[in-house]
């Protein structure tokens, strides 16, 4: 290496040598200067960094749920026809239904007695809410959810305490609106596949179309079909273990153990239905009932369905003791409930059509009537005769006329046209005998209609109806007509939705 290189190495060494004491000189000097500075954005830095380890976590989780999370297909399958509404954690949804009539025959409650021509010219109206439902359910994973349904009828219960300047400030409490409020639904259930589901607390019981099917969409009429209403419990719900499920051919099953009726509230006009429930804070358990549904839905657009209840009734009562009762001459009463049902619905090519029929059979029901007309003043019980037999029979038929028009069924509307009919009889025999001294439970029912459906969730309904009452027994021993029929005009507004918030 030559002198003038050695020179060069050097001086670049030595000018490197004072840059570099140069920089750390001047680092120093702003690292003083801007040290808040710096610190300020380093803090932001970190925040970002855990910002972002955050949603990696958070999208870890949400992808993790989506794979644990179950589909409770059986669980709709079984209840209601409804769509899934314990689908991923938290559901919220509902139904319910603005409606009103105006009926061309008497309301007043002595319109079936002994002289029913002193009301063929009465009318009435009425405006109502027959039913808003809310729905929340939760799925916790891992096969694990929970429903409840709250239900608001006839528009809830409104009481207020008030002072009355007219009687000398005294305070009063007073019943501003009628109707109830109930907790129809609270389970909690366990799916450990398709085909076993296991599923406990407050349900419906879904024996009948009505049952299974309440929500306001599933019926062309204004208000619940009159049949299955009148003589069945609607919406029927008791405390109740269920085991169901269903196969990849479309079956659909449901097996459910609850407490029996209570014989002592059964009456002419609505048979077993008043049964259900209780008017006390619990619910009484001397005897128990079964209950059980299946469901066809392997044809597309067609569900086929048999459904089923059988219980003893006598005993589930406070009235007296089952020691008293076991050393009574009602000892063998036990008041058997057996029901068959069976219901369809076809729906494609823009046709609905739906049927049911239902028989119900109560055993020991004169011992029964005798029991009740005993019980003293204030009970529970109506005091009233009660039939061995009663049957509902019904078919509507309508037909949307929005299926012709592309554009309209493009856009989701509906317009349905239709029919229905309906024979029903709460007395069809009384201890197995056919009674007329109550002819006016017996009638049957024509209406036709239309259904609007802007959106699939919302509906617009009106329909005619007219009721044709059974014929009688005169006082001269004559069978014929003793009863005003009853025709009536109604519409209504309704809606039923479920969602993910």
């Amino acid at each position: 290496m030559n002198t003038y290189n050695r020179l060069f190495i050097l001086s670049f060494l030595l000018l490197s040598a004072l840059v570099s004491l140069s920089a750390q000189e001047q680092t120093i000097t702003i690292s003083r200067h801007e040290y808040e500075q710096i610190l300020h954005r380093l803090e932001a830095l970190e925040k970002a960094q855990d910002t972002l380890k955050a949603q990696k976590v958070d999208a870890y989780s949400s992808a993790t749920r989506r794979v644990d999370t179950t589909q409770a297909s059986a669980d709709t399958a079984q209840q209601s026809r409804v769509p899934r509404w314990i689908h991923n954690r938290l559901t919220i949804g509902g139904y319910g239904e603005v409606a009103a009539k105006y009926c061309f025959f008497s309301n007043n409650y002595l319109r079936y007695g002994k002289t029913p021509e002193k009301y063929a010219n009465d009318r009435y109206g009425e405006v109502d809410l027959p039913h808003v439902v809310i729905n929340l359910g939760y799925d916790f994973g891992h096969g694990w959810s929970m429903g409840t349904e709250i239900e608001f009828e006839h528009g809830g219960t409104e009481s207020a305490i008030e002072i009355e300047e007219e009687e000398g400030g005294e305070y009063e409490s007073e019943i501003e609106r009628g109707g109830e409020v109930a907790l129809e639904q609270f389970w909690l259930q366990k799916r450990f596949n398709d085909y076993a589901i296991i599923r406990a607390g407050m349900q419906v019981v879904p024996v009948g179309a009505l049952n299974a099917n309440h929500e306001p969409i599933n019926f062309f009429s204004v208000y619940r079909n009159e049949g299955e209403y009148t003589i069945l419990p609607s919406t029927w719900h008791e405390v109740a273990l269920t085991f169901m499920g269903q196969t990849p051919k479309g079956w659909h099953y449901q097996v459910m153990l609850l407490p029996g009726l209570d014989s002592d509230r059964f009456n002419r006009k609505n048979w077993i239905k008043p049964g259900a429930g209780s008017p006390y804070e619990f619910k009484i358990a001397n005897v128990w009932a079964g209950a059980a549904r299946v469901d066809y839905t392997g044809v597309k657009g067609l569900r086929l369905s048999l459904s089923g209840y059988a219980g003893t009734s006598f005993k589930n009562t406070l009235s007296k003791s089952l020691v008293e009762l076991k050393e009574s001459t009602y000892n063998k009463v036990r008041g058997l409930v057996t029901i068959g049902s069976f219901d369809f619905a076809y729906n494609d090519y823009g046709w609905i059509v739906r049927g049911n029929a239902t028989y119900g059979h109560l055993g020991d029901a004169a011992a029964i009537t005798q029991y009740n007309l005993a019980m003293r003043k204030g009970s529970v019980s109506s005091k009233q005769w009660v039939a061995s037999d009663a049957m509902a029979v019904g078919i509507e038929a309508g037909y949307d006329f929005f299926t012709l028009s592309p554009q309209l069924r493009n856009q989701n509307q509906r317009f349905f046209v239709f029919a229905r009919y309906d024979f029903y009889d709460s007395m069809l025999l009384y201890d197995g005998q056919r009674n007329r001294q109550y002819a006016w439970c017996g009638r049957q029912r024509a209406a036709f209609g239309i259904n609007y459906y802007p959106i699939k969730q919302i509906g617009v309904k009106a329909e005619f109806s007219y009721g044709i009452l059974n014929k009688g027994t005169r006082a001269d021993g004559t069978v014929g007509k003793l009863y005003n029929d009853e025709p009536q005009i109604a519409i209504g507004i309704v809606y039923a939705g479920w969602f993910r918030p």
